[in-house]
């Protein structure tokens, strides 16, 4: 498939009638088949530019290193970071010498070590291209293991009173099929959705597709449906024939419409964040007013940052009990024991050191 340059599509979309509130959705359907070719990309040059984007965030972590007393330059670096969240996942070769999904968690100012997800998520093939929804738990992603060929997408979910992900599932057609499917997307706030297929395209080519995420998984009465019917909405064979609701169809185009438009304000640099009362947040240590607070605050962050340390050490011994035998976990569980009493200890420490900070800033003590 050929990946979309949006900028003729936002023409398009300009450029479309709307009347009485209504836009004609055949007139820009007509359309963007004429223009579609003209701005298809080579699958390659895609590939290109992700590799690209792979060793820009070498590049960055590289010159925050070497840049350590550049302000200017940590700043902006800092801007990626917050972009990009506290928790992060990603593919990169593992053990078996295949693609394996890794996340990692950001402990103040460093990110933890890659630890590939358990389960069965890695287990066969090539593993790549995961996203997570906004819940935190769950997360898409495509493997080239089982499945109905190529690249296939599936979906499981982050148990978090276990430690474990739910047992994947393939999301099935029409989002898969024999080719190379993948690179699902789902925009929560605009409801819309995309995914990436190389299904009926020139080779080295990839087409993107515009969805409607749907609540639930549905399914159809294939009982009740012509065969042939059913055949041609898994294939995707005419885009018009997936449509049940046109109106809900033009609403969805006038959301990508606006989506495109829209221009995202500028965020304020920050190095954290921590309440002060509740009209009073502070995001940088420029912020603090009195001199033993912002001194508090400095022993605050590191008592933080031994926490989340910690933490993380405890979420890879449970791991390592939770696939040990018998003598291992007898092994392991003392350690686990005293290591929670030790975080339930340091939680206690961090409550009170958060008052301390709080009571120096408001008294603007010296």
């Amino acid at each position: 498939m050929e990946v979309i340059k949006m900028e003729w599509l936002k023409e398009l979309l300009e450029k479309a009638k709307i009347t009485d509130g209504k836009l004609n959705v055949d007139e820009v359907m007509e359309a963007a088949k004429k223009e579609f070719p003209k701005h298809a990309v080579p699958k390659n040059v895609f590939n290109d530019k992700c590799e690209e984007l792979k060793t820009a965030n070498e590049t960055i972590t590289t010159l925050k290193k070497e840049n350590g007393d550049n302000e200017e330059l940590q700043n902006k670096i800092k801007d990626y970071e917050t972009e990009i969240g506290n928790k992060i996942y990603y593919s990169e070769k593992g053990e078996r010498g295949n693609l394996d999904i890794f996340s990692k968690n950001k402990l103040l100012n460093e990110w933890s070590n890659g630890r590939p997800l358990p389960g069965s998520i890695n287990e066969s093939g090539n593993a790549n291209y995961p996203f997570v929804l906004s819940d935190g738990v769950t997360i898409y992603y495509a493997t080239d293991g089982e499945g109905l060929g190529g690249y296939d997408i599936f979906v499981t979910r982050y148990n978090t009173n276990t430690d474990s992900y739910l047992t994947p599932e393939n999301v099935g057609m029409p989002f898969n099929s024999p080719y190379n499917d993948y690179m699902y997307v789902i925009d929560e706030y605009n409801n819309l959705g995309w995914f990436a297929s190389d299904r009926f395209q020139p080779e080295e080519k990839v087409c993107i597709y515009v969805f409607i995420p749907n609540s639930s998984k549905q399914t159809y009465n294939y009982e009740a449906m012509d065969p042939q019917q059913m055949i041609r909405l898994a294939q995707i064979h005419s885009l018009k024939e997936t449509w049940k609701d046109e109106n809900t169809v033009a609403e969805a185009l006038q959301r990508l419409k606006e989506a495109i438009n829209h221009k995202p304000q500028e965020r304020r640099v920050v190095d954290f964040e921590f309440v002060i009362d509740d009209n009073t947040t502070y995001y940088l240590l420029s912020d603090f007013q009195s001199p033993k607070a912002k001194q508090l605050f400095q022993s605050y962050r590191q008592l933080e940052k031994d926490y989340l340390q910690q933490e993380d050490k405890l979420d890879g011994l449970r791991q390592q009990y939770a696939t040990a035998n018998q003598q291992g976990k007898e092994k392991l569980a003392p350690a686990i024991l005293d290591l929670e009493k030790r975080i339930l200890q340091m939680n206690v420490e961090l409550d009170a050191l958060g008052v301390s900070v709080r009571n120096a800033e408001k008294t603007k003590s010296k």
